[in-house]
């Protein structure tokens, strides 16, 4: 990590203290993520979500973020949820990278993200988490259960911290998730 700049995440850190006092996100915090994720916005997801109202946008991610906030729900039940709700956004339908960025940034202290550097430290690691619908949520158990039986190694991480040593572990390259 100390080849990153320190200011890396600033820009999420901004995109998740909006969704904290708004309760929902719009186009531009998904615009924010898309950079922040290094994933190409030069797709037809992107034009599509971009005509549709950003009113239309907050309320489904108003729906993601309550549920993804939803501390009666076990973590990866929550997410599973919250990835459900964003499912019917353009850019948000298949794949998890941006789906997770941006439920991680309406909860940061309990949900993360997923790409495919995750995707092969938790191969590496031996962990199977297979590509079926329902992922996120499947990867937010797993989550749990790397915390849980973590030991004092694991005493104060949270779920996000736990992604980010998995995506150093997966490679760290300029490339896409």
């Amino acid at each position: 990590m100390a080849g990153v700049s320190p200011h890396y995440d600033e820009v999420f850190a901004e995109v998740a203290q909006r969704a904290r006092l708004s309760g929902s996100l719009g186009k531009a915090d998904i615009a924010v993520l898309t950079v922040w994720k290094r994933l190409s916005a030069r797709t037809p997801w992107a034009a599509v979500l971009m005509s549709r109202p950003d009113a239309e946008v907050r309320a489904v991610t108003a729906r993601a973020v309550a549920a993804v906030r939803d501390t009666a729900l076990p973590r990866g039940e929550a997410a599973r949820a919250g990835r459900a709700v964003l499912g019917q956004l353009p850019g948000l339908r298949t794949g998890d990278a941006l789906a997770s960025a941006v439920l991680t940034a309406a909860a940061p202290g309990r949900m993360a993200v997923y790409d495919r550097r995750v995707q092969a430290a938790l191969d590496a690691l031996g962990f199977t988490l297979t590509p079926a619908p329902g992922r996120y949520g499947r990867y937010l158990r797993l989550l749990d259960g790397l915390l849980l039986h973590g030991g004092p190694r694991a005493d104060g991480w949270t779920a996000r911290d736990l992604d980010t040593a998995l995506y150093w572990a997966g490679g760290n390259g300029p490339q896409p998730s």
